[in-house]
């Protein structure tokens, strides 16, 4: 790899790699010490094309979702089987890796501002800003879904296509557009317990010995000659268990802690 070589993006990947390894470093404890993270499917990881790869996620914090995923797809294409253990696997990591962000988040403060440069593809939301809910939507910007276009064609990208860390929230049009447009590998992610361990940023670990989990999925089917905007939506709900209908099975408990955790990130981070 030349010293200045660049991505299509700009960015001089000689200084995105010491970027992913000293934030990989840093952050390793978080999911291997602090708290435990359990892995499933570490095998689909690996199965994967090089580029033209679509990760949907439901979303619990800002940063630490996308991170643990960093950590977890380079684990898991070094021959690690559901664990990140010896975080040498980031010695030379995946730098065809991006994933999809808030303008606005990105843009509050130099660590988010740092962080972008391991992969950030910013995008300006259009119905939300500054962390409130707009009535009349903006336009989408086509420079944004461009980028993901760019960055599809350049390697594999992670989105949370919901737009929220609140959970149950419809999933945007714009994702399953994306899909029918490009016609990526499409790997759905669950995760949990991200929301219990970190602050609403994902940047400070709020409690310890919390039980955290990431689930791979295998690629999903879609016809992509019939298939519809609302059909392609609808199986992305249901892929990263965030379909309406799964809250009929979800006890009350759980809902009622939910929301409680919700209400306290709100106010306190």
């Amino acid at each position: 790899m030349g010293l200045f070589k660049r991505n299509p993006f700009g960015h001089i990947l000689f200084l995105k790699t010491w970027l992913i390894r000293i934030a990989g470093f840093l952050t390793h404890r978080r999911y291997r010490y602090f708290n435990q993270l359990q892995i499933e499917g570490s095998e689909i990881i690996r199965s994967l094309p090089d580029t033209n790869v679509l990760f949907i996620s439901n979303h619990q914090t800002y940063f630490a979702d996308v991170v643990a995923m960093f950590h977890v797809f380079n684990a898991s294409l070094k021959g690690r089987e559901n664990n990140i253990k010896n975080v040498m696997y980031l010695w030379n990591p995946k730098l065809n890796m991006y994933y999809v962000a808030a303008k606005e988040t990105m843009q509050e403060g130099l660590l988010p501002r740092i962080l972008a440069y391991a992969g950030a593809i910013t995008v300006e939301r259009t119905w939300r800003a500054k962390g409130k809910d707009v009535t009349e939507k903006k336009d989408v910007n086509p420079n944004d879904t461009e980028n993901i276009k760019i960055a599809l064609e350049d390697g594999w990208v992670i989105t949370f296509p919901q737009g929220t860390t609140r959970s149950f929230k419809p999933v945007r049009k714009g994702t399953a557009h994306i899909i029918l447009q490009h016609k990526p590998v499409v790997v759905p992610i669950v995760i949990d317990g991200f929301r219990r361990s970190f602050d609403r940023k994902g940047l400070m670990i709020k409690k310890k010995g919390i039980l955290q989990s990431m689930v791979i999925k295998e690629p999903l089917k879609i016809d992509y000659e019939t298939a519809t905007v609302d059909e392609v939506v609808e199986m992305i709900e249901f892929a990263i268990e965030q379909h309406p209908s799964l809250l009929k099975v979800i006890p009350s408990e759980v809902l009622d802690e939910q929301a409680k955790l919700d209400r306290e990130r709100m106010w306190k981070y």
